[in-house]
C-alpha cells in the first residue's frame, strides 16, 4: 500500500516538475515580483528599520529589522522568504513588515545562502544561527525573546518547520520555548519528491540531505506551540499534500494546527492575504501574535 508521503511517485518526471514548479502556474509572477520590490521600497523608506544587520560571517548572513510602534517590549515576528533556495531575497519582502509594525509587532526578516553556492545543510544552518541570534539581541531592539513567532513562505515554509524541529533546550530560554507560534505559508517538509524534480540540479541533495532537511522527519517540542499551515487554494495538488502532511504531523505529536486553503490565492498572492489584517488568513497571524 503506497503511503501518504510516497503518493509522488505516481508522477512522471514532468508531471513532478509542473507540480513544482511554482513560478510556471503563475504568469503573472514578474508583476508581483515587481510590485513587492516596488512596495518594499515604500516600506524602508516610511518605517523606522535598520537594514543588512549581520548575524554571522559570511555576506548572506544578515537580517532586516522594522521595530514595532508604540516601543518595546513588543512581540517579534521573523519571516523566511521563499525562493526553493535558490532565488530572491529578503529586500523583495520588506513590504510584509507594515501591517504588523503598524500594531506594535517587531518584524526581523533574514536571509540566507542560496544554492547551488552553498548545501541545503548550510542553510539550515545559517537560519538556525539567525534564529538565536533575534533570540538573544531581541531586547536592543525593541523585542521580547518571551515572545517571538516563525513564519515562512515556499522553502521559507520548510525554513520555519526546520527551526520548530531543532534542539534549543541550549539557549537556556527562561520563557519556555523560545518559538511561541509558526505559519507556514505555501511550505515544503518532505523534500524526497523535491529531489526528484528539475529543481535538485542546483539543490545537489541526495537521499540522506532530503532526508535531514524535512521538517517531517524532525522531533517536535514536547509542548508544541500553536502552528497555522496555510496553502493557496489555487496551488497544485503536491503543495495541497505537503500543507496536509505537515499539520498531520503537528497533531500526531500532540499539536494544535490550523490548516487551511485560502481561497481564490495562488502561490504568490497568498502573501497578499498575510499581508491584509482585513482577511481571515492576516488576521489568523495578528491573533497568533496576540495582537489582533
Amino acid at each position: 500500500m503506497t503511503s501518504d508521503r510516497d503518493a509522488f511517485r505516481a508522477y512522471d518526471e514532468n508531471g513532478l516538475n509542473t507540480q513544482y514548479n511554482a513560478r510556471d502556474s503563475v504568469p503573472a509572477f514578474g508583476a508581483y515580483a515587481r510590485r513587492w520590490q516596488a512596495e518594499s521600497e515604500t516600506a524602508t523608506a516610511g518605517l523606522d528599520c535598520t537594514l543588512d544587520v549581520p548575524f554571522g560571517d559570511s555576506d548572506a548572513e544578515k537580517l532586516d529589522i522594522f521595530p514595532g510602534a508604540g516601543g518595546g517590549p513588543s512581540p517579534v515576528l521573523v519571516f523566511y522568504h521563499g525562493g526553493y533556495w535558490r532565488s530572491t531575497d529578503k529586500s523583495w519582502y520588506r513590504f510584509l513588515a507594515r501591517p504588523f509594525v503598524e500594531r506594535g509587532v517587531t518584524v526581523v526578516l533574514p536571509n540566507y545562502g542560496l544554492c547551488p553556492a552553498v548545501t541545503m545543510d548550510t542553510i539550515a544552518d545559517q537560519c538556525r544561527r539567525s534564529f538565536e541570534w533575534i533570540w538573544r539581541n531581541a531586547a536592543s531592539y525593541g523585542g521580547d525573546e518571551a515572545r517571538i513567532f516563525v513564519s515562512g513562505h515556499s522553502a521559507g515554509g520548510q525554513i520555519a518547520g526546520m527551526l520548530l524541529g531543532a534542539d534549543w533546550s541550549g539557549l537556556g530560554a527562561v520563557s519556555g520555548y523560545p518559538i511561541k507560534g509558526v505559519t507556514t505559508v505555501s511550505g515544503l517538509f518532505d523534500l524526497e519528491p523535491i529531489r526528484h524534480t528539475n529543481l535538485n540540479a542546483d539543490l545537489a541533495m541526495d537521499q540522506e540531505a532530503a532526508r535531514r532537511n524535512s521538517p517531517l522527519d524532525l522531533p517536535l517540542p514536547a509542548r508544541i506551540p500553536p502552528v497555522i499551515a496555510a496553502v493557496g487554494a489555487l496551488e497544485s495538488d503536491e503543495f495541497h499534500r505537503q500543507n496536509q502532511l505537515y499539520a498531520g504531523h503537528i497533531r500526531a505529536a500532540g499539536g494544535a494546527c490550523d490548516a487551511l486553503a485560502v481561497a481564490g490565492h495562488h502561490h504568490y498572492s497568498i502573501l497578499d492575504a498575510m499581508a491584509n489584517p482585513c482577511h481571515r488568513f492576516g488576521k489568523m497571524v495578528l491573533e497568533q501574535i496576540g495582537v489582533a
